[in-house]
């Protein structure tokens, strides 16, 4: 069935909107409730809604009136920890505290609670006695183990020590919860579920089943929470499990110790089929934000013309979380869902004729890596697409480039934008591949186009799992000659990281200097954010790189992460004088004057202070000619 807005109003968010019903389930979510696709408490509370059950949402409670205000449910409540990590959400990577909250009424901060995932499920445990709470999200997934974290600077339990719920849901969560939903019809309360392929849940001894999986060897010990906090080489050992295991085919049960109790992490779900998938994205969304919020959601406007039209990433880059909440296998939706989803936004009263995107992790990954992968998943251990490729990937872009000549094609549509940003190392491996670029740049490219090579030291870039530099520079000419050809002026966009672990003073001075030779002056960076369950948090912690078990450099010092932020905008008046400290510190002070490749003359900016202690305001950059300014960033 193709849904559209007025098919179906908002799920009830009030008592007055409940009309005296009560809810089977209450959905508290750490976001405002936005009732679009690209959120997840929408997709998870209309597939709840979808199995014929009553779902009211909470979004954003914090007083215990709130947290009443929609009684008691008939069966339990769900916790939606958000989008992004309430800590990264919260927080810069410097810690200081946002001001702003693009997930909350206005952009305004202060309704999204620090570690929001445990506040709100303890709050409910506290108020609702004996109700049973499950969570998800990224927040929940990505910490359901024992695993660093870096605004404690610590190595903190499970979630589920912390907060107290019955059950954890961890990856994209339809499959659980039609799992879950499947036991409850069939008379299973709901706090007794617990043999479901992707959760994970507290136990206070094991059971006859999983002392069976133990003796076949289909569930293993990871060590304990004691082991990997107070034994670095141990945090990586964990580490390479748990991801060795992250994938539905190679997936076992995963136990972790925590004193007393053992923490039971059931095998990964199966990847939604691609009829699944359109299910999903094509119940009666209302695209919108609720009525409520008079000063709007501002994370609905970059989102609310485009299109997923897929899941999953086999990239693996050391930084991201992906592979340990997507995964890395692709799950991908028909043509045929996508354009019917297209036609319901034609049809929106605030349409102006462009999609804004048509992607998922990276827009171009659309099919499996290679026919094994399908069958069999990904091979543990090896990487499909990193530094170097698997000489067995299949690249294929024709499925994609259809999709969008189709989309482009429908009446009302005058441009189908790619936002989400194209995989240049696999986009260069397609037999097509200058003929795809030339029709991406003539077609679905809004005068920019996002690419992430993330620095130029290859060393570096082994580190975080990203192709060799030499790549980069072969696609930026490409991309300069099509645009040549076509007559057009479009620039490119890279993104780039600081402080990232294996990256040295002298790595991010290579970068300045590459960077001054393409008279490119970024004017927004990212610093490496040390983020739940990634491959480079575990680098950042440990100094252990879990590929190799070999020590690996981490700039830590904050002078140091400072000085590589200010070398990447060597060209910013108040980064003058830690920039020709740095300089001076690896005695390069070859880049200092006033040759070609020099980052910085001998004297700083003319009416700029001297004394950086200076309280004056500092003279505001400007971007170099030819250089186009950079977007704001998407959290990492």
């Amino acid at each position: 069935m193709v849904y559209n807005k007025f098919m179906s109003p908002f799920l009830p968010t009030t008592s007055e909107e409940l009309r005296g019903l009560q809810p089977d389930f209450i959905l508290v979510s750490a976001d405002a409730y936005v009732d679009h696709p690209s959120f997840g408490h929408a997709i998870i509370s209309r597939l709840i809604e979808s199995e014929g059950y009553l779902v009211a949402v909470l979004p954003q409670p914090i007083s215990d009136a709130e947290y009443r205000s929609l009684g008691t449910p008939k069966y339990g409540f769900f916790v939606s920890g958000g989008v992004v990590d309430s800590m990264v959400s919260n927080y810069s990577v410097a810690k200081i505290k946002r001001e702003e909250d693009a997930y909350s009424e206005g952009g305004k901060s202060g309704r999204n609670p620090d570690r929001a995932v445990a506040f709100h499920t303890g709050n409910l445990k506290r108020l609702f006695p004996g109700k049973p709470v499950i969570i998800g999200g990224t927040e929940a997934s990505l910490r359901r183990f024992a695993h660093y974290d870096y605004w404690k600077d610590d190595v903190l339990p499970s979630l589920l020590v912390d907060c107290g719920a019955d059950l954890l849901i961890y990856g994209m969560g339809e499959n659980p919860i039609w799992d879950i939903l499947s036991e409850l019809k069939k008379g299973v309360p709901l706090e007794r579920i617990r043999n479901v392929r992707g959760t994970a849940y507290l136990a206070d001894s094991l059971d006859e089943q999983i002392k069976k999986l133990i003796e076949s060897g289909d569930a293993l010990f990871l060590p304990s929470y004691e082991e990997v906090r107070g034994n670095k080489k141990s945090y990586v050992k964990a580490f390479n499990l748990q991801y060795n295991h992250s994938e539905y085919f190679n997936g076992r049960t995963l136990l972790q110790k925590h004193g007393e109790r053992v923490l039971i992490v059931n095998p990964p779900q199966k990847p939604l089929t691609t009829q699944q998938l359109d299910f999903i994205y094509e119940l009666p969304y209302m695209r919108e934000y609720h009525p409520r919020y008079e000063g709007g959601i501002p994370a609905l406007e970059e989102v609310k013309f485009s299109l997923v039209s897929h899941r999953g990433c086999f990239g693996a880059c050391a930084f991201c979380s992906i592979a340990m909440h997507q995964g890395r296998l692709i799950t991908r939706r028909s043509k045929e869902s996508l354009i019917r989803e297209a036609r319901i936004l034609i049809n929106l009263p605030d349409f102006k004729g462009y999609i804004n995107d048509v992607g998922g992790p990276s827009a171009n990954i659309r099919i499996s890596s290679c026919k094994k992968q399908e069958k069999a998943g990904s091979c543990v251990g090896k990487s499909c697409l990193g530094f170097s490729h698997c000489p067995n990937l299949e690249v294929d872009h024709s499925e994609y480039m259809e999709i969008l000549r189709a989309l482009r094609a429908l009446p009302g549509v005058k441009k189908v934008f790619i936002r989400s940003g194209i995989r240049y190392d696999y986009l260069m491996l397609d037999k097509n591949y200058k003929k795809i670029l030339k029709e991406l740049v003539e077609h679905h490219i809004s005068g920019q186009l996002k690419v992430a090579p993330e620095h130029c030291s290859d060393s570096v870039l082994r580190r975080m799992g990203k192709p060799s530099f030499s790549l980069y520079k072969k696609f930026r000419e490409d991309y300069r000659q099509v645009n040549a050809e076509l007559g057009y002026k479009q620039y490119l966009v890279p993104y780039l990281i600081s402080s990232h672990p294996g990256c040295t003073i002298k790595d991010a001075i290579e970068l300045a200097v590459y960077l001054k030779s393409v008279r490119y002056l970024p004017l927004q960076v990212q610093d490496f954010y040390p983020t739940p369950s990634t491959k480079a948090t575990t680098m950042y912690y440990t100094g252990i790189d879990p590929d190799t078990m070999k020590p690996v450099y981490v700039p830590r010092d904050p002078v140091e992460k400072r000085m590589q932020r200010a070398l990447m905008q060597y060209g910013f008046p108040q980064n003058y004088h830690i920039v020709r400290a740095a300089l001076e510190q690896e005695n390069m002070t070859r880049y200092i004057g006033s040759g070609p490749d020099c980052l910085i003359r001998n004297e700083p900016p003319s009416g700029f202070r001297k004394n950086p202690a200076d309280k004056k305001k500092a003279v505001k950059p400007l971007a170099k000619k030819g250089t186009a300014p950079s977007p704001s960033q998407k959290k990492r």
